[in-house]
């Protein structure tokens, strides 16, 4: 049998193991390693007597990914962003951050919803998980939108959307994880997160007006703050604007001349001065001890889900399957960006059934090469490019095309983990409920999509001028 037959076989299994309920991690791990056997038992003829070599060699294989991998300097940044974003909470400043966004944008139609969500585009700016802000904020902002009258499905909708923000806008666990996989620049990644973060926050906030506007008692404006009131609100906030500060002056050095540091030390930095800030405001041990014990859990899940996933991939190397994949896609008879667009809307419907990490993990080996296979290739010029971009900005303006995907699977059913996240914080919210109070953000995500594809630029401005 063919190695590229057997690859084949085998993903489809892994496909079925995580439809079943398998955790992806398990799933990835099990299919990896039974491919890998079945790859080395295959060169030696399926011979019974060397079946036990095919498995020494796999598990050896497969026992060399995970360390090999997961020492990698910059998978450091993962803990370290998500410690900022637990420390930040802790520290307060996610309360300022809401009470600073309501007095500035509540008069708005939908005024609190739209603060919550330019909230957790704030947050998300010293946050690098998703699920780190939707439970922080499904804690502060819906009490507050339940207490002045909206539906409760739209509260926790509005929290569940916009704690996706944090997988685009940078520090981003998914972003670092994506420039790891694909071999590029996490500095260039994190940067190009910041504009379509903000374009994604803009029409998540034109939503809930249109929607205000157009449905009696909606969600009332809140008024009645004074122009005093809102100025006084600022300074409590400024504390998360500093850190972003601090961690991209680290990493770019805007003043000219070579970086101050790496990522992972731009990372580490944001978190002491966050560590500092919360002192400052009165967290004491048991606080402290609950921000380590999150990160280390969250850390933990993200790490078991890459160990796993690598052993598959190291199976699909062996197997032949991401350059057969590419030779086909490239084969046919249609435009690249046709092919861009099918491959998005596949990615939309693997999110109904896998996490946001495990399906690029398993999807990148493969889809990457191919979509740079449509663009020309890794060193393709813009002159001579499908998508009009030079070989570098085509994998960092995907990047951020598959995170935005990778955030829409969050919310989407039956797994979408940010709903679970809110429903569990909020007894009162069922899942379906929250369920329900997305659906609205779905085509506020496809036309940020949209607009992502049809104008690079928002995407690769900034990058462009480091």
């Amino acid at each position: 049998m063919e190695p590229i037959e057997i690859g084949i076989i085998v993903s489809l299994f892994l496909l079925a193991m995580v439809v079943l309920g398998m955790r992806v991690a398990f799933a990835a791990g099990v299919a990896g390693l039974i491919g890998l056997v079945w790859i080395f038992w295959n060169k030696f003829g399926y011979d019974p007597a060397r079946f036990g070599k095919a498995l020494t060699i796999a598990v050896k294989t497969a026992g060399q990914v995970p360390h090999g991998k997961v020492s990698s300097q910059a998978l450091s940044l993962i803990p370290t962003f998500i410690l900022i974003g637990y420390l930040a909470y802790y520290a307060g400043l996610t309360k300022a951050l809401f009470e600073a966004a309501k007095k500035w944008v509540g008069w708005l139609p939908g005024g609190l919803a739209v603060s919550t969500v330019f909230a957790t585009a704030g947050f998300a700016a010293v946050s690098g998980a998703s699920v780190a802000t939707s439970a922080v904020f499904a804690r502060i902002a819906i009490p507050e939108m339940l207490k002045i009258g909206y539906d409760k499905r739209f509260a926790a909708g509005v929290v569940a959307a916009g704690g996706t923000l944090a997988s685009l806008i940078p520090p981003s666990a998914i972003l670092v994880i994506y420039a790891i996989i694909v071999e590029q620049d996490v500095g260039k990644l994190l940067l190009a997160g910041f504009i379509p973060g903000a374009f994604s926050a803009v029409i998540y906030g034109a939503l809930i007006v249109g929607m205000a506007l157009a449905l009696p008692n909606f969600g009332p404006p809140v008024r009645g703050f004074t122009w005093g009131e809102r100025f006084k609100a600022l300074p409590p906030a400024f504390p998360i604007f500093f850190v972003v500060f601090i961690i991209i002056c680290f990493i770019y050095n805007p003043f000219g001349g070579d970086a101050w540091g790496t990522p992972t030390e731009g990372g580490a930095l944001g978190a002491f001065v966050v560590f500092l800030m919360a002192l400052v405001h009165g967290m004491r041990w048991p606080q402290f001890k609950d921000a380590l014990m999150e990160t280390a859990k969250l850390s933990a899940m993200i790490f078991t889900i890459i160990w796993g996933v690598l052993i598959y991939v190291r199976f699909l190397g062996f197997a032949d399957l991401p350059r057969a994949f590419s030779g086909w896609l490239t084969s046919l008879d249609q435009s690249p960006m046709m092919t861009l667009v099918l491959i998005l809307l596949a990615y939309a419907v693997l999110g109904m059934f896998m996490d946001a990490i495990g399906m690029l993990l398993l999807t990148l080996p493969v889809v990457y090469p191919a979509v740079m296979a449509l663009n020309g290739g890794e060193m393709v010029s813009a002159a001579d490019s499908a998508f009009g971009m030079s070989g570098p900005m085509c994998a960092i303006w995907f990047g951020i095309l598959v995170v935005k995907m990778a955030e829409f699977c969050l919310i989407t059913p039956p797994i979408g983990l940010n709903c679970f996240v809110v429903a569990g914080v909020r007894p009162e919210v069922s899942v379906q409920d929250v369920f329900r109070g997305v659906t609205p953000f779905f085509v506020a995500d496809a036309l940020t999509i949209a607009g992502l594809v049809a104008f690079p630029q928002i995407v690769l401005w900034l990058p462009s001028q480091v």
